[in-house]
C-alpha cells in the first residue's frame, strides 16, 4: 500500500496539470468560460421547473430547490463517468510514448468534472437565495454526499475505461444506460409517487440516497442517520473496489489495445 501511495504522491504535479488542461480544454474560445458551469445548471432548473412544477406542485413543497439538488449531483455523475470511460483511449499515443500511471487519467477527468461540480453549487446558492429558502447549520454536512458522489463516479469511471478499451461498443450503450439512471433518479419526481416494484428499484438506486442526503442537508435541515449513510457508502466503496480491481487486472494490457 505504501508503494501505490508514494506512487501517488510522486505524479501528483502531472494530476494537477491534466485536471488545468481537461478544465482549460473544455472552456477554451468560450466567452463565458466557467461561468457556464453557473448557467447551465440554471437553465437545465428553470426550463425543468416550468415543464414539472405544475405535475408535481401539490407533492413537492421549494421544487426548485428540490430539482437543482437532484440534477448537480446527477449531471456531476454523468459526465464524470462518462468522460472517464474515454479517457485510457484518447491519451493512446502518450501511454505508448512514456510511462505515466495509467489511473492519472481517468482520475484527473473525474477531478476536472469536480471543479465543474463545485462551481455548479453556486447556481444553486442562487436558486436557494432566489426561492427563500432558509439555511440551517446542517448544510456543512453537504460534504458527506459530495464526497460520497465523487468516490462512486471514480470508481465507475476507472471501471468504464478499464472495459472499454476491450468492449468499444460500451462508449454508445453507455449513453443508453445514463438515460435509463436518470429517469430512476428521483430528481424531478418524488418517490412516493412510484409503484411498489419501481420504488424498490428506485430506493436502491446509489444516487438516491445521495441526492436524498443532499435534500436532507440542505432542504429540510436534519441530519442523515445511520441507516442513509451505510446506504451511500456501501455502493461507493463496492464500486470504487470492483474499479480498482478491474483497472489493475487490465492496465498492463492497455498498450496492446489502444
Amino acid at each position: 500500500m505504501s508503494t501505490y501511495i508514494h506512487n501517488f504522491l510522486a505524479y501528483k504535479e502531472l494530476l494537477k496539470e491534466l485536471v488545468r488542461r481537461d478544465v482549460k480544454t473544455k472552456y477554451r474560445r468560450s466567452f463565458l468560460g466557467m461561468l457556464w458551469s453557473v448557467l447551465n445548471p440554471l437553465g437545465m432548473m428553470i426550463i425543468m421547473s416550468i415543464v414539472f412544477s405544475h405535475v408535481f406542485r401539490a407533492n413537492i413543497e421549494n421544487f426548485p430547490v428540490y430539482l437543482m439538488c437532484g440534477q448537480v449531483i446527477f449531471n456531476f455523475f454523468n459526465e464524470a463517468s462518462t468522460v472517464a470511460m474515454s479517457s485510457i483511449l484518447g491519451n493512446a499515443a502518450l501511454i505508448k510514448k512514456v510511462y505515466v500511471p495509467k489511473y492519472l487519467f481517468p482520475m484527473s477527468k473525474v477531478c476536472s468534472c469536480f471543479v465543474n461540480l463545485l462551481t455548479s453549487f453556486i447556481a444553486l446558492l442562487i436558486v436557494i437565495v432566489a426561492t427563500g429558502t432558509s439555511l440551517s447549520w446542517t448544510v456543512i454536512l453537504l460534504v458527506f454526499p459530495v464526497f460520497y458522489v465523487f468516490l462512486f463516479s471514480l470508481g465507475m469511471g476507472l471501471l468504464l475505461s478499464a472495459l472499454v478499451v476491450t468492449f468499444r461498443d460500451l462508449q454508445h450503450l453507455y449513453s443508453v444506460l445514463t438515460t435509463a439512471w436518470m429517469y430512476l433518479t428521483p430528481i424531478f419526481y418524488p418517490v412516493e409517487m412510484l409503484p411498489g416494484w419501481v420504488r424498490t428499484i428506485v430506493t436502491h438506486n446509489p444516487l438516491t440516497c445521495i441526492v436524498q442526503m443532499l435534500r436532507e442537508v440542505i432542504m429540510y435541515g436534519q441530519v442523515p442517520d445511520a441507516r442513509l449513510q451505510l446506504m451511500c457508502i456501501v455502493p461507493c466503496i463496492i464500486v470504487m473496489a470492483l474499479g480498482l480491481w478491474t483497472f489493475y487486472k487490465q492496465q498492463d494490457k492497455f498498450i496492446l489495445k489502444v
